[in-house]
């Protein structure tokens, strides 16, 4: 996809490096083949050195990656006392230590903390819980960020669209939804997406009424006040925001009606729901989540990706690396 060619472009010569935590997993490892031989990424797996050199050997991928090992590695006792003191007094010495040796997340989430990583890839075979959770205690949210987001890209042909929250905050409030909808334009520029943002809702407009309703208009409201820089309308239905025809009955005038290129949806269930009947009805290919907001880039796998996911998340991260 000509994103994911542009996503490559970036990190040329930039010697970024993504851990890649669950390393013998095969889809990881098959999607280790293409980011050796079509990137400039360096992919750090964890996991058993031998049985990963095996497998990548047999695929003739004998350079161009790295493997280390949480139950020996020699810069752990560095990393136990880093933990300890992220943690300020939540972990003693040694609960660090089983963690670092348990926990492939938290090791990997410590490389990305101590800068020996620059990025981190996970979930396909863990939750989203699993990743995000030593995400946000070690590496933590932006200076004025909150709370992090979990966004799709979603590509079909040509198009391209953010789709968010999708992963992350069950029933954000309005002030979550209007923090969402900013860092979720930063996401649609790196991507190439000019962000014009649709806060979604059952309602244009006035035309329906309720709680959910009031919620995402004072979100909008917040959003122009703290960035009029952006364009963003609503509450707007997903027709009124993407169909020119329906945005001219109901919403006529607006500029980002008919023309929405990053939809903010008032919820995780209407998000999740609308991500994957985009994907299975509508032939778009969803790319995520990727986690916004955090300092250091850690993005989530679905348990259901293939190799190709994985690619194209690792370039995403890798790209991400680069903007910070």
């Amino acid at each position: 996809m000509e994103v994911f060619e542009s996503l490559r472009d970036t990190v040329v010569g930039k010697n970024v490096r993504i851990v890649l935590p669950e390393g013998q997993e095969p889809r990881i490892l098959q999607a280790v083949k293409r980011i050796v031989k079509e990137s400039e990424v360096t992919p750090v797996l964890l996991g058993n050195p031998d049985k990963i050199r095996i497998y990548l050997e047999i695929e003739n991928i004998m350079d161009g990656y790295e493997v280390i090992d949480p139950k020996n590695y020699d810069r752990m006792e560095e990393m136990v006392a880093a933990l300890v003191e992220r943690r300020k007094g939540k972990i003693s010495e040694e609960e660090a230590l089983e963690l670092l040796r348990t926990d492939v997340n938290y090791f990997g989430v410590m490389l990305v903390y101590l800068g020996i990583v620059d990025g981190m890839v996970s979930g396909s075979i863990h939750s989203t819980a699993a990743t995000v959770r030593p995400a946000l205690q070690i590496i933590k949210t932006r200076p004025n960020v909150t709370r992090t987001s979990g966004a799709f890209l979603m590509v079909r042909g040509s198009e391209r669209y953010l789709f968010s929250d999708c992963a992350i905050n069950i029933n954000p409030d309005s002030e979550a939804l209007a923090e969402i909808a900013i860092n979720s334009a930063v996401t649609a520029k790196m991507f190439g997406i000019d962000p014009k943002i649709a806060m979604l809702s059952y309602s244009t407009k006035g035309s329906g009424f309720g709680e959910s309703v009031d919620k995402v208009v004072h979100a909008t409201k917040l959003v122009h006040e703290l960035r009029p820089d952006l364009e963003v309308d609503g509450e707007l239905q997903f027709d009124a925001a993407f169909v020119p025809s329906t945005a001219a009955l109901k919403a006529p005038g607006s500029k980002v009606a008919g023309k929405a290129t990053v939809f903010v949806f008032p919820s995780i269930e209407a998000g999740n729901i609308g991500y994957k009947m985009a994907e299975r009805l509508g032939g778009f290919s969803a790319v995520g989540p990727v986690l916004q907001g955090l300092n250091k880039p850690v993005n989530d796998l679905s348990r259901g990706c293939n190799s190709d996911d994985v690619y194209n998340l690792t370039l995403i991260t890798a790209a991400q690396c680069v903007d910070q």
